[in-house]
């Protein structure tokens, strides 16, 4: 079975390049039936994804595509939606990728690979940093969203060809699986405007300590807002009401996201959209708090 050897070919040489030791696959089908679920997740090392070839190409076939990421923490940064020129300049400026996957016809993904794992904090701010220095899509840069698995087919309905019905497939370029050049500079670099920002968020927060006085062991807790009446149970008003709150009596931004995420936000959509309400919030909350000053 040819078709079947130039997949798990495919599958193999991306995760080897990736190099982490546990994958989470994500298989999507956004027009998925009733009783279907539109997104099934499975978390396997790199043998057991390779047995279930297989069965990812069955659901392939049936509609689904097929994602991939490293499970947890990890030393990968994703760039999406790169242009060809673009990963020729990134090779050029020293962030030669381990991993560039053509995910439809002249549209790619390319994963970097750093020297060491980077925390959430670390990996967001690179991808997001790479994505708008070589032209990614920012929207989809954070440290641990899904890229394709090469090997199978893009089920996008705006890829299929109108003549024969098929679907492009997702095709490996390269795997080289290196760590980029400049990593040392690059990183040395995002960890310094880290604690820029730590530093204006600490500077920021001083100043509204010294506005609003309420001693931080009187401050109503999150639940207090869900329960008060005047909101109605309407969780997106609670949520910004109490960001204002809190920003204005000296909690930090991280303190009010794990709030605000202690209820499930999974209606708000995926955990791109999830995170888009929660900074959406909190920058609503920061404007209001600064007119307040």
């Amino acid at each position: 079975m040819p078709g079947w050897n130039r997949t798990v070919d495919a599958v193999q040489r991306q995760i080897e390049a990736m190099a982490a030791e546990v994958f989470e696959v994500g298989l999507f089908k956004p027009d998925a039936k009733e009783r279907e679920a539109i997104m099934v997740p499975r978390v396997w090392d790199a043998g057991s994804l390779l047995k279930s070839v297989p069965w990812l190409r069955h659901e392939n076939r049936d509609g689904r595509n097929v994602y991939v990421r490293p499970h947890g923490e990890h030393h990968l940064s994703l760039i999406d939606d790169l242009t060809l020129d673009a990963i020729r300049e990134m090779r050029v400026a020293g962030f030669a990728p381990a991993l560039v996957v053509e995910t439809s016809p002249g549209n790619f993904q390319a994963w970097l690979k750093h020297p060491e794992r980077l925390d959430k904090l670390m990996g967001t701010s690179a991808a997001r940093s790479l994505a708008e220095r070589f032209g990614g899509d920012t929207g989809a840069a954070d440290w641990r969203h899904y890229g394709r698995l090469s090997g199978f087919t893009n089920r996008k309905a705006k890829y299929r060809d109108l003549v024969t019905g098929l679907h492009p497939f997702v095709k490996l370029v390269e795997a080289s699986g290196e760590v980029y050049s400049e990593a040392p500079r690059f990183l040395k670099d995002i960890r310094a405007r880290i604690e820029a920002r730590r530093r204006e968020d600490a500077e920021r927060r001083a100043s509204r300590a010294s506005v609003w006085s309420a001693p931080t062991r009187d401050m109503k807790s999150i639940d207090a807002f869900r329960g008060d009446q005047r909101y109605g149970g309407d969780g997106t008003r609670v949520d910004l009401a109490y960001a204002i709150y809190a920003l204005a009596h000296g909690r930090s931004e991280a303190e009010v996201e794990a709030a605000i995420r202690s209820r499930d936000l999974s209606h708000k959509g995926c955990d791109r959209r999830q995170q888009d309400y929660v900074e959406r919030t909190i920058k609503k909350a920061l404007a209001a708090t600064d007119r307040c000053r």
